[in-house]
């Protein structure tokens, strides 16, 4: 018998198992095969440049059938992200002010060839947590006075009703309300009222009318993509900052747009989402389900993700006495991590700069938050809500940022209800120390820090609790 060289594959001999079987079949092998296995495909390879919030972009070698999602995923990988599904690649063209976030599923080189020359484009990698939204809480995205639903149905649908009659193939709901649309080839608007049906996006030319003979075709969504425009009123002399458009593909440039704009967020939020659904179908539930494939106890449409193993196994401890134990009652637990954060920020006083002389709590304060990830050091209200609207206007989005109006100040700018509202941080002095409050100083905290993890577990003088924050990643 032949003797194996010392080059052959030991796994080809069955009386040694692999140690590590998860090696060999890793979801990302087909991404990540360019640097890792370069001889295991022979699928063509393309460079594609991805920029982050700070405008740093990195380039990346991948298949020429790569998906959004799988984008997403080898930069979580190669930065070392947490993955909570939220990660979105979006479009954006730089000079007409309009952008997109691309579907999990399109193919990015697809993407990228209806570009045009004169267009400025960029892919970036960001946050979108209002991506999925309308799956979890579809009814506040459909108001009742934009949607009809066929005389055969009844008028009170459950959630999962109302996306069952969407992604059903033989119904569809109907979408109407009023639009100002940019007449093709002129600078002026005109508000008409608009129905969004299976066939596509029509307004009528007398009133409110829906008589056929009243209805004209305004377009279909096959061949075009659809954008939000970010400076609509700025760049097209739009009535509101409300506006959206459609582009299609491989055209020639702005004169191609259709452009529309709504007077109010939740409309244009209807418009668009509903359109979303009429052009993708059950493939958006799909991408949707796609994190959630395997868990147990995920029923269609009632989608809750599960904890790890690890986050179950986590309890509550006391190191306080001579001996650990684990706290059982949660109210105790809270109790004690409260006091844990106060003694930390006790012991930050005593610590020592690069001289070896102790720092000030007070100056410490004053500085602590910059390391934050929600601080946003001097950008105005605009750039503030432009930042929270590309990350999703889902409840409790928010970032910290210095006041412009008022210098000793900070602004807390929080989503609630699809709109953007703004809190004032006001600093106090109470017997030569400092505070900062929200509400008067009813409720004072010695740093900003303090202050965002309050609001995360209680909801106070807000509309809702602190949940997901606006960051600048870098790449």
């Amino acid at each position: 018998n032949r003797r194996k060289k010392k080059g052959d594959n030991i796994l080809e001999n069955p009386s040694i198992p692999n140690p590590f079987p998860e090696l060999c079949c890793s979801p990302f092998a087909s991404v990540l095969s360019a640097s890792l296995l370069p001889k295991a495909t022979s699928r063509k390879k393309q460079v594609i440049k991805v920029y982050s919030e700070d405008d740093t972009s990195r380039a990346l070698e991948v298949p020429s059938d790569i998906t959004a999602r799988d984008v997403c995923q080898l930069l979580i990988l190669k930065n070392h992200y947490v993955d909570d599904h939220s990660w979105t690649l979006f479009e954006q063209l730089t000079h007409t002010g309009l952008g997109r976030a691309i579907e999990d599923h399109e193919l990015v080189m697809e993407v990228q060839s209806n570009w045009v020359m004169e267009e400025e484009t960029k892919l970036y990698f960001r946050k979108n947590y209002a991506k999925y939204e309308f799956f979890k809480n579809p009814l506040s995205f459909f108001p009742d006075h934009m949607i009809s639903f066929p005389s055969e149905t009844s008028a009170a649908l459950s959630h999962s009703g109302i996306l069952q009659m969407f992604l059903s193939s033989s119904t569809y709901p109907e979408i109407h309300g009023y639009l100002h649309a940019k007449e093709q080839g002129k600078k002026s608007w005109k508000k008409m009222y608009f129905l969004l049906r299976r066939s596509g996006l029509y307004f009528s030319t007398k009133g409110t009318s829906k008589e056929p003979r009243h209805l004209q075709f305004f377009c279909e969504f096959s061949n075009s993509d659809m954008y939000m425009s970010l400076t609509g009123k700025k760049t097209a002399g739009a009535p509101t900052n409300y506006g959206f458009c459609f582009k299609p593909n491989k055209s020639g440039g702005t004169r191609d747009l259709k452009q529309l704009c709504a007077d109010d967020e939740q409309s244009r939020t209807c418009w668009m989402t509903a359109i979303r659904l009429l052009k993708y179908g059950m493939q958006l539930y799909q991408n949707y389900m796609q994190p959630y494939q395997g868990r147990s106890g995920c029923s269609p449409l009632n989608i809750t993700p599960m904890r790890s193993i690890s986050e179950n196994s986590l309890v509550a401890m006391d190191f306080s006495g001579h001996r650990s134990r684990i706290i059982e009652n949660p109210t105790e637990a809270l109790s004690v991590a409260v006091e844990e954060g106060l003694a930390w920020r006790r012991r930050g006083c005593l610590r020592l700069n690069s001289h070896g002389s102790p720092i000030a709590m007070s100056n410490m304060g004053m500085s602590i938050h910059r390391s934050q990830s929600w601080f946003h050091h001097k950008i105005s209200r605009e750039e503030a809500q432009r930042l929270i609207l590309q990350h999703g206007l889902v409840d409790g989005v928010f970032l910290v940022r210095d006041s412009q109006s008022n210098p000793k100040t900070f602004v807390l700018s929080l989503s609630h209800g699809l709109k953007i509202k703004h809190f004032q941080i006001v600093p106090l002095e109470d017997d030569g120390k400092l505070f900062y409050t929200l509400d008067d100083g009813h409720t004072r905290f010695t740093d900003l820090i303090q202050l965002v993890e309050f609001y995360q577990l209680n909801k106070g003088v807000l509309p809702c609790k602190l949940k997901h924050y606006c960051a600048r990643i870098a790449l």
